[in-house]
């Protein structure tokens, strides 16, 4: 079915031409105020190549999903991942002239980010770095492949007898998260530092303020997975070790990548800002985490930290390798042996 457009507009922002193409109807023009405000930010501080930028308001992703899979038939089973994302950027790195915004009014309104006008510019702001902060790193990451292998899952810590499900899931997880803390991380590094240089970092750090609230508030949450493992261990299903592992992995997922968040900020000599997040981590959230998790993070943030805007393929292969041993050796104090390997594919 054909959406309805509710509104459609014109506009010129310092040079750059600004169209906006929206089926919702109210609050667009926030959203189209705040766009021209990053347009501005970038503008002012040389970082900005595109000539025009078309701006999507639209009540979900489905519309760009389609057009996914029509132009590469190949995105069939990523289409939840877009819808769930507030705002996503479309761009051609061999022609940087401009770029499609998408702004997903159903994600937005469900993280609390559509009456926050300073969250929506951190949201645009970011995912117009993405293109900005292209370099050798990012296409270096690009140019990886990695495979995660999982083992002592049938037989785990202690004795431990996994059933195929959870040894699946377990596998997945684990994935999805080297993925990010990997591969994905230079892109998501390199994108918010470019916000901050830009003039943009209060926005950013707006943003990381709701998002490290966010996880001080989930936290409440994890008692009911506690008592659920602990039921478990209580009926012989799990052992008391196992049930530890599950809730380290569990932590990992949830929590991890805030790393990312903070790192950008140190990276950019903003340290007052990078510990106002950590502090609130090190006092609300860590503690009721398993304890591996801050060591864990520790050690990301100084890898991240480390990261080179100029790698090498060969030099992006080692700084993974790095970032790997950090969560794949608290996993094997834990009874689980994780490995990996990393292949060039271009």
């Amino acid at each position: 079915m054909t959406r309805k457009v509710k509104h459609f507009s014109l506009h010129r922002v310092v040079g750059t031409e600004l169209r906006v193409v929206s089926d919702v109807e109210v609050g667009v023009l926030p959203v189209i105020q705040e766009e021209e405000a990053v347009i501005r930010g970038y503008v002012q501080h040389g970082f900005w190549p595109h000539q025009w930028v078309t701006l999507f308001v639209l009540q979900d992703l489905q519309p760009l999903v389609r057009q996914l899979q029509a132009a590469t038939g190949t995105f069939p089973g990523k289409a939840d991942v877009l819808d769930n994302r507030p705002v996503v950027n479309v761009y051609d790195l061999a022609e940087p002239s401009g770029c499609q915004i998408f702004v997903n009014w159903e994600a937005m309104s469900r993280e609390g980010y559509w009456d926050d006008p300073v969250a929506v510019r951190g949201l645009l702001a970011h995912e117009h770095a993405h293109p900005l902060a292209e370099g050798e790193t990012t296409r270096a990451s690009r140019g990886l492949e990695m495979e995660l292998t999982v083992e002592h899952l049938r037989r785990g810590p202690m004795g431990q007898r996994w059933t195929g499900v959870r040894q699946s899931a377990i596998r997945d997880v684990l994935n999805l998260l080297a993925h990010k803390l990997c591969l994905y991380a230079p892109r998501e590094i390199l994108a918010n530092e470019t916000v901050i240089r830009s003039g943009l970092g209060d926005a950013l750090l707006h943003l990381d303020r709701r998002n490290v609230a966010s996880a001080r508030s989930s936290v409440a949450g994890r008692g009911d997975l506690q008592r659920h493992f602990q039921q478990e261990v209580n009926q012989g299903d799990l052992t008391p070790a196992a049930a530890s592992l599950l809730l380290l992995i569990g932590d990992l997922q949830g929590y991890i990548d805030l790393s990312l968040e903070v790192a950008p900020f140190y990276r950019c000599g903003q340290e007052s800002e990078a510990r106002e997040l950590e502090t609130v981590l090190q006092d609300e959230v860590f503690p009721h985490l398993e304890p591996e998790v801050e060591q864990a993070y520790a050690a990301l943030v100084e890898q991240y930290i480390a990261l080179r805007p100029n790698l090498t393929q060969d030099e992006m292969q080692v700084w993974c390798g790095g970032v790997l041993s950090s969560v794949a050796e608290i996993l094997a104090a834990k009874g689980l042996r994780v490995g990996y390997e990393l292949r060039v594919v271009s």
